[in-house]
């Protein structure tokens, strides 16, 4: 009935902006060019400035273009915002708009996203422990709105973020870091002059400034002639040059002020109007009639919008004379219809405020009270969606205790279920507030299962809701939404309370929890913590706190001290798991007794309890074991040399995990990735893998494991600084607390390749005596081989260094003794043993060609290219060392090219210099061999790789580009035969793909007039 109020307080003129509307055009031209590349953009200014009048303008313009608009508004219930409020609004209208294309998209996940989009179905009811619940949400709306934007441009609006609750913040940042396709836009709008400095808007921002996919604009105020620009627009005439300068300098450019002084001044207010901004945003309102000034005072403590049948109940005024009130609202410009429901808000929320400050404490509480009864009569009057929370926050603002808890409580239980983790642990804080204010006959009705998902020691089917039952539900909410500090010091609270009442059972819970916090804020190793839940569970019957302490402590010593201990604790921990019916406990301390299983030798048993583990955690569904197991099993299988089965894992275990939007996994997997691609000889590819687990996961840990990873690249090319960089950023994290041997060991490697490749063999040194005073415990030979190796590399590399000569002899002793401590089960490891001990050799000055052939024997079947290339490189030098012969030195040059080749594929610029320094001392021509000087005279440079003659044939149809079917198919041999053959050249190339090996047979001039086959490829 109201919605065709003319409003003349607009101004029908859009003034200045031209730059900032070409900046929302620019991006919605890139977004929507072929297909599309998403745009994000911040839009800040002060109150008033004309942020939302900006918007409308650039929404008309791009429907007119054809893309589809969805804005969506932070809204703003007293002090508390509604989880997810934009994203469900924004979502609601583009299912309006697109219902297909939206249905489509979210096909298969419908319960899921459920909990920002009601409409979509019913919300499934998450498991207990679903810890990730949060992170698969936001990465189903990333993928959801990626859907829907490959074929339509859409332009995702989110105004108010100063209002913003903290879930939409995160899931705002999730986006805005991780949208790479699809024809959308999104703008998100904010009040720069509320963005104090403890504001939590103000972190984001700092973030999103980083990202440089974000670009941010600010909007000014109005100068001198634009304001009397808006000033014609809104008195349809041009305005008195006198009066443009008098409300130029009293509104000093804010658009919304120099409305407010255009209308007050038309209408004859003038005078009346003081220069206190109150006074300014309240004059006309209290111009109203009462009925309507009423309405206003209503609506204003309602929340950002009220609904008509709300505001009738709480009014209590006649239809006629609400609707003659709210005519009145209307046509003075305060109040505006919601353009998204049959409700009424104020057309700014300036003025809003202003009205809500100049309420009474009284009458707040009695406007709240209300809205809480006329809600709790009819819950009808509000969407379904909002209901709890609404009322949750009336009660609380009626300052009625007794009717608030409960209210409080089911708001904090809706708020799990969305998975707004900071929202239910904000009200659980406001519930720990109100219980000792509550009689005790209410408390005893309220339920634990009703509540809480935190089992800490207590039956929830029939227990009543405790104290310490809110206190462990906030340590869980405030883990999961990132406030680690809040949830610790909530933890040490209930601690202190169970000082006073003990009870082992819940003790051990919240000291399990103190452990993980502590671990992830790098205030201790977490082992203190565990040791006391240990003692604390020792002799009580078996349960799920028993359970998960020993899968804690198993865990723990998985990765500190692995050894018979820690299997032990893996043992206990799957069986007390599996008495009391906890099959996740039980699949996560299964994973781990297949870890420390491998690591103790049975490798083909962890293995194989490994990948069982993974079927089942699939099958079950229990997704942080699915894909902890995408991040140890891989781990396991490149610990072993198993680098190729590993790789696929990993791929796999991408897909997986970013499926399910479980950061922390995805981020690892990334890491692992770029192991195994390092080993593998894909170092460009390892390089992005790496870089992609720092961007993929916000906390320490993965970052500091990513920055390793890139460290020991970087050292291996020769770029020293930025493997010295990497190395701080890796130890600024896990060299201050937690000394975990599968970081410290590896650290340690690069700080000595780093020392050694720096002239500082005293450093080098230094690093190695420190990592074995620690000693290598069972299980580490994967870190530890390579340490031993790369200190005796420096060593034999000092060799004739007079400073080096004193201590080598010590050196020398601790690697040997050392290396009897480490296992030799796998090719892998007996490959690093025969090379140590030719290495160890070579520091004493003995050339021992025949211990480097054996090295290179060793490490050809492991597809490790560099490794292979580092071993041939000493194998060239001990030929070349033992003697002078024609068959020593054609076999040392042709050695030498492998390893320039490789080297030069790789960026290894050491490992080039190195072969190149040998070969000019040796005066040695690296270019394509003559004939006569190959082993065998044959005329064939392929002899010298060790190749058959087949394997020179598929050699040449692989160079050629040729798959296995058509290499098959040329020399009438099967698929499956050329694909061994294959294999076996690109182990005795010592390369990982067949481009690599095409290009070290074209490098090598092995088949230089084979043009016809090149040019007919493909």
């Amino acid at each position: 009935m109201l919605r065709t109020v003319e409003t003349r307080s607009v101004s029908p003129v859009f003034v200045g902006r031209a730059g900032e509307l070409d900046t929302l055009n620019t991006a919605l031209d890139r977004a929507s060019t072929g297909a599309g590349e998403p745009q994000a953009l911040l839009l800040g200014g002060e109150a008033g400035v004309g942020k939302t009048r900006l918007v409308e303008e650039f929404a008309a313009a791009a429907r007119r273009r054809g893309a589809i608009v969805a804005l969506g508004g932070c809204v703003e219930i007293g002090a508390d915002g509604l989880p997810f409020a934009p994203f469900s609004t924004a979502l609601r209208q583009l299912r309006r708009e697109l219902p297909e294309q939206l249905a489509a998209a979210a096909a298969g996940q419908e319960e899921e996203l459920a909990r920002l989009l009601p409409e979509l179905g019913t919300t499934a009811r998450e498991a207990r422990r679903d810890e990730q619940g949060m992170a698969r949400l936001f990465e189903l709306t990333a993928r959801l709105l990626e859907r829907v934007a490959a074929e339509h441009t859409v332009v995702l609006v989110l105004e108010d973020l100063h209002w913003a609750d903290a879930s939409t913040r995160h899931l705002l940042a999730y986006l805005f870091r991780t949208l790479r396709s699809g024809r959308l836009v999104v703008l998100a709008t904010y009040r720069s002059d509320d963005i104090h400095r403890r504001h939590p808007l103000r972190p984001l921002l700092a973030e999103l400034d980083r990202l440089r996919s974000v670009r941010r604009i600010e909007l000014g105020r109005f100068n001198r002639e634009e304001v009397g620009r808006q000033m014609a627009g809104i008195l349809a005439r041009e305005p008195d040059p006198d009066h443009v300068d008098e409300i130029f300098e009293r509104s000093d450019g804010n658009a919304f002020f120099v409305e407010e002084l255009a209308v007050a001044a038309h209408e004859g207010c003038r005078t009346g109007l003081t220069d206190s901004l109150r006074d300014l945003l309240l004059v006309r309102v209290e111009s109203l009639p009462e009925n309507a000034q009423r309405v206003a005072r209503i609506v204003a403590e309602g929340g950002s919008t009220v609904e008509h049948r709300l505001l009738a109940a709480v009014a209590g005024l006649a239809e006629d004379d609400l609707l003659d009130a709210l005519r009145a609202t209307v046509n003075a410009s305060i109040l505006t219809p919601a353009p998204d429901r049959d409700g009424y808000r104020f057309r700014h929320s300036l003025v809003r405020e202003a009205v809500s400050d100049d309420l009474l404490p009284g009458e707040r509480s009695r406007l709240n009270r209300g809205f809480a009864e006329a809600l709790e009569a009819d819950p009808t009057l509000v969407p379904a969606d909002e209901r709890v929370t609404r009322l949750a926050s009336y009660w609380y603002h009626a300052h009625d205790a007794a009717k608030a808890l409960p209210a409080v409580l089911d708001a904090s239980a809706e708020a799990r279920r969305r998975h707004a983790y900071a929202e239910q642990l904000r009200l659980l804080e406001r519930a720990m507030e109100l219980w000792d204010s509550v009689p005790e006959e209410i408390r005893a009705g309220l339920r634990t299962a009703d509540y809480t998902e935190a089992y800490c020691g207590c039956d929830p089917a029939t227990a009543t809701l405790r104290y310490l039952d809110l206190l462990a539900e906030a340590a869980v909410a405030g883990r999961l939404c990132g406030e680690r500090e809040r949830s610790l010091k909530i933890t040490k609270r209930a601690l202190r309370i169970l000082e006073e009442e003990p009870d082992p059972l819940r003790a051990a819970w919240f000291w399990v929890q103190r452990s993980r916090l502590s671990q992830s804020l790098a205030r201790s190793d977490g082992w203190t913590e565990l040791g006391t839940a240990q003692e604390l569970v020792r002799g009580l019957p078996p349960s799920e706190v028993h359970a998960e302490v020993l899968a804690s402590v198993a865990n723990w010593s998985m990765l500190h001290q692995p050894g018979p201990e820690a299997m032990a604790a893996a043992e206990r921990a799957v069986e007390y798991a599996r008495m009391v019916g906890a099959h996740d406990i039980e699949l996560n301390a299964r994973l781990t007794l297949g870890g420390l299983t491998v690591d103790a030798g049975d490798i083909e048993t962890g293995l194989a309890m490994m990948y069982e583990v993974q079927r089942q955690a699939a099958e079950l569904g229990v997704d942080t074991v699915l894909c902890r197991s995408y991040v140890n099993l891989p781990s396991g299988l490149e610990g072993v040399g198993r680098s190729e089965e590993a790789l696929r894992l990993l791929q796999e275990g991408t897909r997986v995990t970013r499926r399910l939007g479980l950061l922390d996994s995805e981020a690892w997997v990334w890491g692992n990735l770029a192991e195994s691609l390092h080993s593998l000889g894909r170092w460009d590819e390892a390089a992005e893998a790496a870089a992609t687990a720092q961007r993929r996961e916000p906390s320490a840990r993965p970052r500091a494991g990513a920055a390793l990873r890139l460290a020991h690249l970087a050292c291996d090319r020769g770029d020293l600084a930025t493997a010295s960089r990497q190395l701080a950023a890796a130890r600024a994290h896990f060299g201050t607390h937690d000394l975990m041997p599968q970081y410290a060991l590896p650290m340690a490697l690069v700080a000595l390749d780093i020392a050694a490749a720096e002239g500082r063999l005293a450093d080098a040194r230094a690093e190695l005596l420190t990592a074995l005073d620690a000693g290598l415990p069972p299980g580490t030979q994967r870190y530890g081989w390579p340490l031993l190796l790369a200190a005796a590399t420096a060593e034999a590399d000092a060799l004739g260094d007079p400073a080096a000569e004193p201590g080598r002899p010590g050196i020398l002793d601790r690697i040997r003794e050392a290396a009897k401590n480490l296992a030799t089960g796998v090719p892998v490891w007996q490959a690093h043993d025969i090379w140590l001990r030719a290495e160890l050799k070579r520091a004493e000055g003995i050339a021992a060609p025949d211990e480097w052939s054996a090295a290179v024997t060793a490490v050809e079947p492991l597809g490790r290219p560099y490794d292979l290339a580092r071993v041939r490189l000493r194998l060239a030098e001990a030929l070349l060392a033992a003697g002078a012969g024609e068959d020593e030195r054609a076999r040392a040059r042709e050695l030498l090219r492998l390893v320039q080749a490789v080297a030069g594929h790789l960026g290894a610029r050491p490992l080039a210099r190195a072969a190149a320094v040998l070969a000019q001392r040796a005066r040695l021509a690296l270019g394509p061999a003559p004939a006569r000087e190959t082993p065998a005279d044959t005329g064939d440079p392929a002899d010298a790789l060790g190749l058959t003659s087949r394997e020179r044939d598929v050699l040449r149809l692989v160079a050629a580009g040729h798959t296995n079917r058509r290499i098959a198919e040329e020399l009438f041999i099967s698929p499956k035969t050329a694909s061994v053959h294959v294999s076996n050249i690109l182990a005795k190339l010592g390369v990982s793909g067949r481009g690599e090996a095409a290009a070290v047979a074209h490098r090598l001039g092995l088949f230089p007039t084979d043009t016809g086959d090149r040019a007919t490829a493909g």
